[in-house]
């Protein structure tokens, strides 16, 4: 016997199914170049209560036989982790949602993950939203104060690759470790086009994948390296969005972690207004739409700034 129809009306009004909340959380962890390198923490169901999370290893001591035993957390930093919402308006043809729900659910797997791990990337690199208000983290990547400008060593110096060294021995002067790098696109051309006096490739190895579950990743000087258009802030298709020169970050990414709650919640309407990019009102009842407004929790914390480096662009602001 055929199975039935999948109907509108058979969704869940508040609460996505795990068999599409789960790819959704798995596509944004792939996209979002922060999630790719930082410490995954679990955040709680109900992505509002604070947690402490540990930003180093515990020092443990020496001591005599019945003396006084040192506590690990005494010499480490601990950050306290709340979830913050993060939510995104979709809407769709009513006549589409409703002869094809199998549909809904496509492009609801297909869209939410770029829009949810673009505006983690904002949050957590630039402290920024979408719309460049001020994001929802206490803490955020671009504050730290190791900066390198790239093209300041010039090409019988070293170049670019001088320059990536010198941002690496900010961070270990620091008594951090460098662990990997995300940069911006942008920067991927500058680096496939630095060659040595002879023309010989400087970054061979930003070509080469690294295997299997590395969610496309590539790697730069023997560290992971992921992509993402959140590190320059400029974003595809959005014009309000302004490239702040920030083309890359590296450092020690035991330093920052995240969490994500568990559910997303979606609410659906055919009869709200809603406003889109460019402040014009619209209404789903009168344009037969389908509103799907779905919220997630995410939450980030870094342990130091300067377990980081910037790498921006000449002339850039970041």
């Amino acid at each position: 016997m055929a199975d039935a129809p999948v109907k509108l009306s058979s969704i869940n009004a508040t609460l996505l199914p795990p068999t599409i909340s789960e790819p959704i959380f798995n596509r944004t962890t792939e996209g979002s170049a922060v999630m790719q390198l930082a410490r995954r923490i679990p955040l709680a169901m109900t992505a509002q209560t604070a947690i402490p999370v540990s930003m180093d290893v515990p020092q443990a001591g020496w001591v005599s036989e019945g003396g006084s035993k040192p506590t690990g957390t005494e010499t480490i930093g601990v950050k306290t982790m709340s979830g913050k919402k993060v939510a995104v308006l979709l809407p769709m043809s009513e006549e589409v949602v409703r002869s094809n729900a199998a549909g809904l659910y496509s492009q609801v797997q297909q869209d939410l993950p770029v829009a949810l791990s673009r505006a983690f990337d904002l949050a957590a690199i630039h402290g920024k939203t979408p719309q460049g208000n001020a994001g929802p983290f206490a803490d955020y990547l671009a504050e730290t104060t190791n900066s390198v400008t790239l093209g300041t060593a010039t090409k019988t110096n070293g170049g670019v690759w001088k320059d990536l060294v010198d941002g690496e021995a900010l961070v270990i002067e620091d008594n951090y470790d460098t662990t990997g790098y995300v940069a911006d696109p942008r920067l991927r051309p500058t680096l496939l086009g630095s060659v040595d006096n002879n023309g010989r490739p400087l970054f061979v190895d930003t070509t080469t994948s690294l295997g299997p579950g590395a969610a496309g990743g590539r790697s730069l000087m023997g560290l992971p390296l992921a992509y993402s258009r959140g590190i320059s802030g400029k974003l595809v298709r959005q014009s309000t969005s302004a490239d702040t020169g920030l083309r890359m970050l590296g450092g020690d990414w035991s330093q920052c972690a995240y969490g994500v709650g568990m559910d997303i919640t979606m609410k659906i309407s055919t009869e709200a207004n809603y406003k889109d990019a460019d402040g014009n009102w619209h209404s789903a009842f009168q344009e037969n739409l389908v509103l799907l407004l779905c919220e997630a929790y995410f939450g980030f914390v870094i342990g130091d700034e300067n377990a980081f480096v910037k790498y921006v662009a000449a002339g850039g602001s970041s």
